[in-house]
C-alpha cells in the first residue's frame, strides 16, 4: 500500500527535514563559527577561569549584553548572586578532573539579565579538550530562555495545589 505522507504528519516542512539534506562533506572552521554565531540558541563559551571567550547574537538577545561587554568577562555576568559560591566550586571541579555530570543533562537555573530582570534559562554545557588532553581549556554552553515556560509550570503547579485543597475539604 502506497500511501502520500502530507509534510506535516512528520514534523515539519520537507525544506526542514534534516535527513533529506545532504550534509558538506567537509566542515571548515569558518562554517562552523557562523553556524555558532547563526544559531537561534544563546552559544556561550569561556575558559578554564570561566571568562567569556565566545558570545553569539543570540547570547545578546536573551542577556542583553553585547559581544563585546560580554568578551572577557567572568561568568558572574548572568549568575545571580546567591549562585555563585555553588557555581564555582563546581566548574573549579570540572576544569581541574574535565568530569562533569551535567554533559548529557538538559540544566534549568535562574539567570541575570543585563536590566536586571531574574530569567529562567535552559542549557547544556560541553567540555572542551585541545587534541589529545584530557583536561577541558574551556566548557561550551547552548542556552535559551526558559522564563515564560517556567512561568506556566509554576503557575500550574499553585493551580493544582489548590485544585487538591479544595478537593480535601469537600
Amino acid at each position: 500500500m502506497n500511501e502520500t505522507v502530507d509534510d506535516h504528519d512528520l514534523g515539519g516542512d520537507a525544506a526542514c527535514m534534516a535527513a533529506e539534506l545532504e550534509p558538506p562533506r567537509e566542515l571548515s572552521n569558518a562554517m562552523l563559527a557562523d553556524l555558532l554565531r547563526g544559531l537561534a540558541d544563546a552559544v556561550v563559551v569561556t575558559d578554564p577561569d570561566g571568562r567569556i571567550t565566545f558570545w553569539n547574537e543570540a547570547a545578546t538577545r536573551v542577556f542583553g549584553f553585547t559581544a563585546d561587554e560580554a568578551h572577557g568577562a567572568s561568568l558572574d555576568l548572568i549568575i545571580p548572586e546567591r549562585l555563585r559560591a555553588r557555581h564555582w566550586a563546581g566548574y573549579q571541579q570540572t576544569m581541574a578532573t574535565g568530569i562533569t555530570s551535567y554533559g548529557d543533562r538538559l540544566l534549568e537555573v535562574p539567570a541575570l539579565h543585563r536590566d536586571g530582570r531574574t530569567l529562567s534559562i535552559a542549557f547544556t554545557v560541553t567540555l572542551l579538550h585541545a587534541p589529545g588532553t584530557r583536561v577541558p581549556v574551556g566548557i561550551a554552553a547552548v542556552i535559551r530562555d526558559d522564563t515564560e515556560r517556567w512561568q506556566e509550570r509554576r503557575q500550574l503547579k499553585t493551580d493544582l495545589a489548590a485544585l487538591r485543597t479544595a478537593a480535601d475539604q469537600t
